[in-house]
C-alpha cells in the first residue's frame, strides 16, 4: 500500500517495520501521519505472519513532536469526546491503543525525540536508543505538562520533577539507566541491536506473546498507571487556561517562520535544543 507519511517494510522475519517519513519536519507529528501510524499497526496485530513490530524516524531524528504548524483539530485519525481538553485525551487514547496491542511494539529512537515523539516512544513495549539521543518535553516550559504524563512512572519521582520542572533533554544513555529507555547504543550498532531483539522476540508464539505483554501491563494499571495518565489530560488542559500558556500560545501562526520563532522563544534562555550553540 502507498502511505503519505511513512514507509512499510518486513526486514526480518515476522518483523513489520514502521519509518515515520517527513524528516524534512523532523518526522513531526501531523494527524495524517499518526493515521497511518495506527493503521499500519493494527494491520500488523492482525497479521498472522507478523509477531513484533519497530517503529523509527527517517532522517536526523525519531521525532521532534506534534506538528505545531497544522490545525490539528481537523481530520482526527478516530473521535474522542469534546469538551475542554479534547486534543490530550485524543492522543492519550491513541497511544494507548498501542499499548493494547496484542503484539509487542519497539521504538528505536535517535536524534531528537521530544514532546508528542517522547509519548509515541513511550506506548511501545520496548525502547531502544542510540547513546546520543536526546529525549525531552520542553513545552513545559511555556506552554503545558505533557499530554501523557508517563514521567513519574519511567523515571521515578525525583527524576520525573528534575525534567518536568526545566524541560531539560536526557541523552540516550541516561534514558537507560533512568528507566525511560530499555537499552543505549552507540548510533552505528542501534538498528542492528533493534533487528536482532525483534527477531529473537518474534520466536516466541503469538498467542504466548501477546499475554507475557499483558501481563507487565498490567500490572502497571493495577498501581494506576493507566488511570493517571488519563487524569493528566485534565491537568494539561488547565495549564492552557493560564495567563502564560495563553500568551505563549497566541504568538503561534500555522506557518513555518512563526513556529520556528515561539521554539527559539521557548528554548533560548535554556541554551538547548534548536538553540544550543555548539
Amino acid at each position: 500500500m502507498s502511505y503519505q507519511h511513512i514507509v512499510v517494510d518486513d526486514p526480518r522475519p515476522r518483523v513489520r517495520r514502521i519509518t515515520l517519513n517527513r524528516p524534512e519536519k523532523r518526522n513531526a507529528l501531523n494527524n495524517r501521519l499518526r493515521g497511518e501510524i495506527f493503521e499500519v499497526l493494527e494491520q500488523a496485530d492482525r497479521d498472522p505472519g507478523i509477531s513484533i513490530s519497530i517503529l523509527r524516524g527517517a532522517g536526523p531524528c525519531f521525532s521532534a513532536g506534534y506538528d505545531l504548524s497544522a490545525d490539528n483539530r481537523v481530520d482526527q485519525p478516530y473521535h474522542s469526546a469534546s469538551g475542554p481538553g479534547q486534543w490530550s485525551r485524543h492522543v492519550v487514547e491513541g497511544w494507548f491503543s498501542i499499548w493494547d496491542l496484542a503484539k509487542p511494539v519497539i521504538a528505536q529512537v535517535h536524534g531528537y525525540c521530544l514532546a508528542g515523539g517522547t509519548e509515541l516512544a513511550t506506548a511501545c513495549d520496548v525502547v531502544y536508543v542510540a547513546d546520543d539521543a536526546q529525549i525531552g518535553y520542553p513545552p513545559v516550559r511555556l506552554m503545558s505538562p505533557p499530554d501523557m504524563q508517563y514521567h513519574p512512572w519511567l523515571v521515578g519521582m525525583r527524576r520525573a520533577m528534575e525534567l518536568m520542572l526545566t524541560g531539560d533533554a536526557m541523552s540516550g544513555r541516561e534514558a537507560a539507566e533512568w528507566g525511560y529507555a530499555t537499552r543505549s547504543f552507540p548510533l552505528a550498532e542501534l538498528e542492528a541491536k533493534t533487528l536482532d531483539f525483534a527477531e529473537r522476540a518474534a520466536k516466541v508464539p503469538i498467542e504466548l506473546q501477546q499475554l507475557n505483554k499483558r501481563s507487565v501491563h498490567r500490572a502497571m494499571e493495577i498501581m494506576g498507571a493507566r488511570a493517571a495518565m488519563r487524569a493528566g489530560t485534565e491537568i494539561q488542559a488547565l495549564a492552557f487556561t493560564t495567563e502564560a500558556s495563553k500568551a505563549y500560545m497566541a504568538g503561534f501562526r500555522r506557518d513555518g517562520g512563526s513556529v520556528k520563532a515561539q521554539l527559539d522563544q521557548r528554548d533560548t534562555t535554556f541554551g538547548d535544543y534548536r538553540t544550543k550553540k555548539e
